[in-house]
């Protein structure tokens, strides 16, 4: 009896992440589209150096870096679900910003420029869905699920941004960065009717909130760890596609 209802309750909490999964892939294969395309475009299409496509690849990044703590601040006092919905509007906003990039292309300067701010916003959108979606998953499966939420969603996450290298250059080659622009703006819009009509969950309000100094001072110091980790990834994503190139 204890075995099936712990495979009953595994299958409650599976069905209630599967929706929040779906936001978090689709935000996150957005992503993975550009990243193997991107130096391309930059260097290819744009004529810029690597400094240049350092620069635009890693605007995302820092804007993520710099919206996270009110991406979480929006999520403990809106709800999971509403941070996701402003996620996935700012995701599609992303993508008509590429659009406009491109539009700009006889001025490179100028082109580059726009796909910066494109690319921050992206980061900032990323934010939101990650962490709503944590933030809601956890609401509805409960403290006690906290590893499975979290263990889910990066399968989600991770599994996004595998499939999103190929999907990416499949499209690239296709149809150039406008077919990566479209497939930003439209796919976010597609899974945000989707999450639309699914249940939200109350915001926990400000009474129940601890200060952002107490909520560091217990997280730094994996947050550091997480963070010098990802050094090295990020640096080769940002310019394997243009080694593989070249050779």
């Amino acid at each position: 009896m204890v075995a099936t209802g712990t495979a009953a309750d595994e299958s409650w909490t599976m069905a209630r992440l599967v929706p929040i999964m779906a936001a978090i892939f689709a935000g996150f294969l957005l992503i993975g589209l550009a990243l193997p395309v991107l130096p391309l475009h930059l260097h290819d299409r744009l004529g810029f150096g690597p400094f240049a496509v350092g620069l635009v690849t890693g605007s995302q990044f820092v804007a993520s870096l710099l919206s996270r703590i009110g991406a979480g601040n929006y999520a403990d006092l809106r709800g999971g679900k509403r941070a996701v919905v402003v996620g996935l509007v700012a995701a599609a906003l992303a993508g008509l910003i590429y659009l406009g990039s491109l539009a700009l292309l006889a001025q490179p300067t100028a082109s580059a420029t726009v796909l910066f701010v494109g690319r921050a916003v992206l980061g900032a959108a990323e934010s939101f869905i990650i962490t709503g979606g944590v933030a809601w998953g956890l609401a509805l499966a409960g403290g006690q699920n906290s590893g499975k939420v979290i263990a889910w969603i990066g399968m989600a996450m991770f599994a996004a941004l595998a499939l999103g290298a190929p999907i990416g250059s499949a499209l690239y080659e296709a149809g150039g960065f406008a077919a990566i622009a479209l497939a930003t703006m439209v796919l976010p819009l597609a899974i945000l009717l989707a999450t639309l009509p699914m249940r939200g969950v109350k915001a926990a309000g400000s009474a129940a909130r601890q200060s952002w100094t107490s909520v560091a001072q217990a997280v730094w110091l994996p947050g550091v760890g997480a963070a010098l980790s990802s050094l090295g990834y990020g640096a080769i994503l940002s310019f394997a596609a243009l080694l593989f190139a070249e050779r």
